[in-house]
């Protein structure tokens, strides 16, 4: 290869160039944004418009059927969906995923701006929200104190412009604060005894409370500007405030009428509009986790600040910033401050893990390379895994990327891909040397023979990835970050094998009877100065990596003295020649060949060529038929054929059992056991019906009847097949068509993402609509008493508890809902300890808190853990659209409803209908 002699050519730029990429890598790895969820632009928009005081029927007809109107006639709109209550109109819009996602945020305004025009001049100004997966809060700060709320509100919204003052938050949201606001109480009976109207009492607060310009005036060489502030500053200002001035002999004389004559003016508190409590069971002022004394278990009126970051910026950096904020806030004597839902744990336990990952399996592999490569190819080898990493972290940061969990877990899947390249190269090299070449040379000839087999051994893997590129929908932008990943640290790990490692191989092997040259001073000195220093950021950045890291390499070092190598001489003296004799003689047998018999050639390709032709009539059907319809005949000469090879198969699968004898039943026994055992670890966590059973052991019942009966044969000639290589293969495609007959007769279920043990659980409440947000206040606190009443008596539940945080007057989901507050909804987060502390997986506690919370009426309850991944909805959608409302609703909740859910009552076969 071209490649290799430009490399060894250059193999001091390359050694150069290795450096380089370590410490570019290194740089990368640190300073690349990480978030929790993907940046994915979702071409959703909700167009919220209030009215006050209307009912959901008017603020239909006169907000939101113009509003859709003029939204229908936009290209490129995919649906529309609207919702509609007293004074609030919400309406959604999503786009075609082929829509740019700036130039549909024009579209929606424009035509937005439109549709003003035909609202009633009393509604507010329509206001759209963007649906961005970035604008869910990163953590969120809860405040509460033994002084009152007023000032605690205070407190909060200094807090809030500190944080918000942080480069990478976008907004903080602040739920359950108070609203200081003057209050103008009329007295209407004396309002009515000097003859004034409700206008005028507003027209004179109104035409008082202005500041108005006076321009300028020059003073000498200077301008000065003039202006006469009328605004009041206090409630008492307002109460002097001249209403009117009576003219004539009334009954009540002349003279002023003041506004404290008839109105009576308080500065109090505005109506509330959401509120916030928190139950902490588990936690300390430094975020440690201890067990709290009934006694000290109490619910608490917190203000909670939800903090937003913006897109793209590093969720680590960002919430350290915030946290030392908060820790340089003055904060008054006698508040309490809890942090709850806070990703950045999340993000860091993933890239712990990653860490250990890399860690653990780079050693595991040099312990599983020295019984073949010596410990000095296999340390070579096992770095190949953290610099293919280090090299795709460059390319994703030149690539904009950020990284994200699916990122993260792309990795840790690919860990054992990576080091595959660079095991061929070495091992590769190293038999050049031990065939007596120089190193350079060896480094040359090992890696142009295998060279281009690395290169198509590596397109094949990237041949499964590269589809997945083109999964189209919300779904596929989300997951594409998988492909993406696995091909980039895949073609990374092609090049660290075929450009850095010929030379790093030529320099570094060696063989067992050489010498190893003792190193210089000055070089000791840098590789001990680099270690500690790789040691010492390692412990900077996360302690528990580093004390993995140390002792992996205790336990390496041990092992590898005491075990491994002892087992490696026996191994590749004995042992190792021992396999290679049978394996041999496995080949030997595999590749007999007989066509003596008559019509062996038609016997031996009948099956797998009817396979074969079968699909060839199919693709040459599909590709007819996108031109002509005149492909029926070929699809059905197809089917025909699939038919004959499928059964020709059976048999063959068959035959192989009955010649197999004493080899079928050894394997029979040992795959029944084995799925035997499966079943039965399985059966501890859910039910495992005796049709599973019966189903997964009919193979190795056939293989053990089939080869018992194959040891009465007496005679050694071949049954139909006489080629023992078509033998095998049409055993390799009976067992493809086991498996899958297997799973057609038992199958496992299909589902979107796996269901794990949430770290959380959410319990929305939404009551009947028009209701306030006082009433939703009493339900919540209702739903509250019973989850508490249930962690009191049962212990399991307690320990799993951190603290309980309560929203009321929160919004819906705004990517199937509408994105506006809801003074009915209200929502109730249970965050969870951690998942070694657990005391029973969190799916049993949500099941206990499903039973105690589902018999409240006039309430949609539904309690769910968190999830990973997209949003994706319900799993199942029914809509009942039409013209006549009341008919609407007849038919969507008919009087037989009711007889239905009568008959299937809560948790029956319809699960769905009560949560």
């Amino acid at each position: 290869m071209k490649l290799t002699e430009i490399t060894l050519k250059n193999r001091t730029a390359i050694i150069v160039l290795t450096a380089i990429l370590i410490i570019a890598g290194a740089y990368s790895y640190s300073a690349i944004p990480k978030e929790s969820n993907p940046s994915i632009e979702i071409p959703i928009f909700i167009v919220n418009t209030i009215y006050p005081g209307i009912s959901p029927s008017d603020m239909e007809s006169l907000v939101t059927q113009p509003i859709e109107r003029e939204l229908q006639g936009i290209n490129g709109v995919k649906d529309i969906r609207s919702t509609t209550t007293e004074s609030f109109s919400s309406v959604v819009v999503e786009f075609d995923l082929d829509v740019p996602i700036t130039e549909a945020s024009q579209r929606v305004r424009e035509r937005v701006d439109l549709a003003r025009t035909e609202l009633p001049p009393d509604a507010e100004e329509p206001f759209i929200i963007e649906i961005d997966l970035d604008d869910f809060p990163i953590m969120t700060v809860n405040m509460a104190a033994d002084y009152p709320l007023s000032r605690l509100t205070e407190v909060a919204e200094r807090l809030e412009e500190e944080i918000e003052a942080v480069a990478g938050i976008r907004e903080v949201e602040v739920i359950g604060s108070v609203e200081r606001e003057v209050q103008v109480n009329v007295d209407l009976a004396a309002l009515n005894g000097y003859g004034l109207s409700f206008g005028q009492l507003v027209n004179a607060i109104q035409g008082q409370n202005l500041t108005i310009p006076g321009g300028t005036v020059d003073v000498d060489m200077m301008s000065y500007l003039i202006r006469v502030s009328g605004e009041f500053q206090q409630p008492e200002e307002i109460e002097n405030l001249v209403v009117a001035r009576p003219m004539g002999e009334g009954p009540l004389g002349p003279g002023l009428v003041y506004m404290r004559d008839v109105a009576e003016v308080l500065f109090g508190f505005k109506d509330r509009e959401s509120f916030a409590r928190l139950r902490a069971y588990k936690i300390d002022e430094n975020g440690s986790k201890i067990d709290l004394p009934d006694d000290q278990i109490q619910d608490n009126q917190v203000i909670s600040l939800n903090i937003k970051k913006r897109p793209g910026v590093n969720i680590l950096d960002t919430t350290a910033e915030v946290m030392e904020v908060i820790e340089n806030f003055p904060i008054p004597s006698g508040t309490n401050v809890v942090i709850t839902g806070d990703i950045s744990e999340n993000i860091t336990d993933l890239i712990s893990d990653l860490e250990n990952s890399i860690i653990s399996g780079m050693l595991f592999v040099i312990l599983v390379l020295v019984f073949f490569l010596g410990i000095r190819n296999a340390l070579l080898v096992g770095t190949a895994v953290p610099l293919s990493i280090l090299v795709g972290f460059i390319v994703l940061v030149v690539a904009g990327q950020t990284v994200n969990f699916i990122i993260l877990f792309s990795l840790i899947i690919a860990l054992g891909l990576l080091v595959d390249n660079s095991i061929v190269v070495v091992e590769n090299i190293y038999r050049y040397r031990e065939m007596g070449y120089g190193r350079f040379e060896a480094a040359k000839l090992a890696t142009d023979e295998v060279g281009y087999a690395l290169i198509a051994a590596t397109s094949t893997l990237l041949a499964a990835f590269i589809p997945m590129t083109f999964w189209p929908g919300i779904i596929g932008q989300f997951m594409g970050y998988l492909p993406m990943t696995l091909i980039i640290v895949l073609l990374c790990s092609l090049f660290v094998a075929l450009v850095l490692y010929p030379v790093l191989t030529a320099y570094v092997v060696k063989l067992d009877h050489e010498e190893s040259k003792p190193l210089p001073v000055v070089l000791k000195g840098i590789l001990l100065g680099l270690a500690l220093f790789l040691a010492i950021a390692i412990g900077m950045a996360n302690i528990i990596t580093l004390m993995v890291t140390i002792l992996t390499i205790l336990f390496f070092y041990v092992s590898y003295r005491f075990v491994i190598k002892p087992l490696s001489i026996v191994f590749t003296e004995k042992t190792l020649p021992r396999i290679l004799k049978y394996y041999k003689v496995m080949l030997r047998t595999f590749l007999k060949r007989d066509y003596r018999p008559k019509y062996a050639l038609l016997r031996n390709i009948a099956a797998l060529g009817s396979l074969a032709l079968a699909l060839l009539l199919a693709v040459v059907g599909a590709l007819i038929g996108i031109f002509s319809p005149a492909s029926g005949i070929l699809f059905t000469a197809a089917g025909l054929f699939g038919v004959i090879g499928f059964v020709l198969v059976v048999i063959h699968f068959l035959e192989a059992m009955f010649i197999g004898g004493k080899v079928s039943i050894i394997i029979g026994l040992v795959l029944g056991i084995f799925n035997a055992f499966i079943l039965f670890i399985i059966s501890f966590t859910q039910t495992v019906t005796v049709q599973v059973w019966m189903v997964l052991l009919a193979i190795p019942v056939v293989l053990i009847v089939v080869g018992a009966l194959g040891l009465l044969r007496k005679s050694v000639k071949p049954l139909i097949l006489t080629d023992n290589r078509s033998l095998l293969l049409n055993s390799v495609m009976g067992s493809l068509f086991a498996i899958f007959g297997m799973f057609f007769m038992a199958p496992t279920g299909v589902e979107f993402f796996p269901e794990t043990d949430p770290a959380r659980i959410i319990v929305e409440l939404e009551g009947p609509i028009g209701m306030n947000v006082y009433a939703s206040d009493e339900i919540a606190k209702n739903v509250q008493q019973r989850i508490y009443d249930l962690i009191d008596e049962d212990p399991k539940v307690k320990a799993n508890i951190e603290n309980i945080q309560t929203n009321v007057g929160v919004s819906g989901d705004p990517f199937f809902g509408s994105g506006g507050q809801s003074p009915e909804r209200s929502r109730l987060t249970i965050n969870l300890v951690d998942f070694g502390d657990r005391a029973e997986p969190s799916a049993m506690t949500i099941t206990k808190i499903r039973e105690v919370v589902r018999d409240i009426p006039d309430v949609i309850i539904n309690i769910e853990g968190e999830e990973m991944g997209p949003p994706t909805g319900a799993p199942v959608n029914i809509e009942v659209s039409g013209e006549d409302f009341d008919e609407i609703v007849r038919i969507t909740i008919p009087e037989r409803s009711l007889s239905f859910l009568l008959k299937h009552p809560p948790h029956s076969e319809f699960p769905a209908l009560w949560m």
